[in-house]
């Protein structure tokens, strides 16, 4: 951009930077249509030739103009010929090879400003930095719809000429708005740190959406099997030191089919829950036995559960099935691995048509009816090591 020359016209010193930035190496480089025109005739090119870009045609289709203003410019940049009718890029200053080094020297010489209202023109960019450096290029940064964003990047002759115009204090405001004057290189980092963050940030809401949105299924699935299992709770307390989950299982059979046994070895109480009416199975099987429901003769006390209680005990013995069956998801191919609902004798599967088998992904206790509703849990699925083999799982007292 050629430097304002006092014996210049404002549209001379207009015509002057506007040539010279098409000659210029940042322009020259990727310009291929004047690259072919300095090709045809040892570097010249006609006036006609250049009063056929638009912005220059805009400030003036008067050679004479364009030859008055190149003959004032200190630059150096271009020679004229004899004629006066055509001009090219001095040999003394040949082009730069577009290299790796090259580029890297652009960077350094190269600044971001940023704050310009969106309906500034370039003339008016131009203006503002007149006599702020000699600049080479000046980029306007524009959207996918060709709108201006409010910055620019300035190429200037060399990194001093930048490092300069950092430094400078009448470039923090333009028409009363605050600026922002980077390096091109601290540009680019506080980019990349920007991006960093928002991916960071992306991942951390996309974790979290998944979360609620697995919880929110959870919750919606918890709410549906304690719907579809009112009524299919027996609480039972007594002397059991001596009894196992298969005890029970036998103790119904004919009765009512127990899909899972909360109760540990040893203890006084627990829960059976029933695929179906706990009170029926406990009437029919206490009919059978006389009226007195016990135990391998161990008196006990039945109660069917009801309300929050029944509720809350149901919630713990579905939270207990679904991890017994994600261990066991983990734990495939080896030995032992049984989860709460686990234990008892094995081999025993023709005694007791109330015995339940657990096939594939399902998170609720299935039953052998076909028209029994099924819940799959993805995320246990997902959570397993790998593909969840189709393992047989026995209720807990077979």
């Amino acid at each position: 951009m050629a430097e304002n020359q006092e014996e210049m016209s404002p549209v001379e010193m207009k015509v002057a930077q506007q040539i010279e930035y098409y000659f210029g190496d940042h322009n020259l480089l990727r310009d291929k249509f004047l690259k072919e025109q300095i090709q045809l005739d040892d570097g010249w090119v006609t006036l006609e030739t250049m009063l056929k870009f638009n912005r220059l045609k805009s400030l003036t289709t008067d050679g004479a103009i364009i030859i008055a203003a190149l003959q004032k410019s200190k630059t150096g940049l271009l020679e004229i010929s004899e004629d006066k009718t055509k001009i090219r890029r001095s040999p003394s200053k040949p082009l730069p090879e577009l290299n790796d080094e090259y580029k890297d020297a652009l960077k350094h010489k190269s600044v971001y400003i940023k704050g310009f209202p969106l309906e500034t023109t370039l003339d008016e960019i131009q203006e503002w930095l007149t006599g702020k450096g000699n600049i080479e290029n000046i980029q306007m940064r524009r959207n996918l719809q060709r709108q201006f964003k409010g910055s620019v990047f300035l190429c200037f002759d060399t990194e001093e000429s930048s490092k300069e115009f950092l430094n400078r204090a009448d470039i923090k405001t333009f028409k009363d708005n605050e600026m922002i004057v980077l390096s091109r290189e601290d540009y680019h980092a506080k980019k990349a740190e920007e991006r960093k963050q928002l991916k960071a940030e992306t991942k951390a809401k996309a974790r979290q959406e998944k979360e609620q949105h697995q919880k929110d299924t959870e919750e919606k699935e918890m709410g549906l099997l304690l719907d579809e299992q009112t009524g299919c709770l027996l609480k039972f307390s007594g002397e059991l030191e001596d009894v196992s989950r298969e005890d029970f299982h036998e103790l119904f059979s004919g009765h009512g089919k127990i899909k899972w046994v909360d109760f540990a070895r040893g203890a006084k109480e627990g829960t059976l829950l029933f695929d179906g009416n706990a009170k029926e199975a406990f009437d029919k099987a206490t009919e059978a036995n006389g009226g007195e429901l016990k135990i391998k003769e161990n008196s006990v006390t039945w109660q069917v559960l009801e309300g929050d209680e029944e509720k809350e005990v149901l919630k713990k013995i579905i939270e207990a099935q679904q991890e017994t069956y994600k261990s066991k998801g983990r734990g495939r191919g080896r030995s032992g691995g049984r989860g709460r609902g686990g234990g008892g004798r094995r081999g025993r599967g023709g005694r007791d048509q109330g015995k339940t088998q657990y096939q594939g992904k399902k998170t609720k206790f299935d039953s052998d009816d076909e028209d029994a509703p099924e819940t799959p849990n993805k995320r246990e699925l997902e959570d397993a090591d790998g593909p969840v083999a189709k393992v047989v799982k026995t209720e807990n007292g077979s």
